[in-house]
């Protein structure tokens, strides 16, 4: 693993864990704020529970369990997708920088939506890190390249078979 692998996904999940725990341990400080972007999703989504503060809660561990998975370097592709999907309402909910008046809290709320969406881009970037190692597609279209150049050969071999066989036929051999 690269050095860079090695400090990067930890420096990237600092941030989700940090505010994963703080949306486990209390849920209240930003149920309100996310009542507007939580109320559309649990209500077209009936596995998710009902309450903004379980769903803040249950984003928030996800957001700390995946960190620490990132962190650690384990399953890094499926945390950061995983990752990935829990910063997109959390942006939503908390950085509506369109609705603010103030010019100030305005550029402020500007500021964070765009930290958020340069973190989903990490996110995404760490999704597809294969570590230098291939990944499943490339795996799957090597397999099948090294198929159909067998399969290829094969049948350029029975051809010269079949043609040696005539061959020797009008030969009298």
């Amino acid at each position: 693993m690269s050095l860079l692998r090695i400090v990067g996904r930890p420096l990237l999940a600092s941030m989700f864990i940090a505010g994963g725990v703080n949306s486990v341990r209390r849920p209240q400080d930003v149920a309100e704020l996310s009542e507007p972007v939580v109320r559309p999703v649990a209500d077209r989504v009936a596995v998710l529970p009902d309450r903004t503060e379980q769903l803040v809660r249950l984003n928030g561990a996800v957001q700390v369990v995946s960190g620490v998975l990132l962190g650690l370097g384990r399953c890094p592709r499926l945390s950061a997708l995983a990752l990935a999907a829990t910063v997109v309402p959390t942006t939503l909910a908390a950085h509506r920088f369109w609705e603010v008046e103030d010019a100030s809290d305005r550029a402020q709320q500007s500021i964070h939506f765009l930290k958020n969406l340069s973190m989903l881009g990490g996110l995404l970037i760490a999704a597809d890190d294969t570590g230098s190692a291939p990944s499943l597609l490339w795996r799957g279209r090597h397999a099948a390249h090294g198929v159909r150049h067998d399969a290829h050969v094969a049948r350029r071999s029975a051809r010269a078979a079949a043609m040696s066989g005539g061959v020797r036929a009008k030969l009298g051999v």
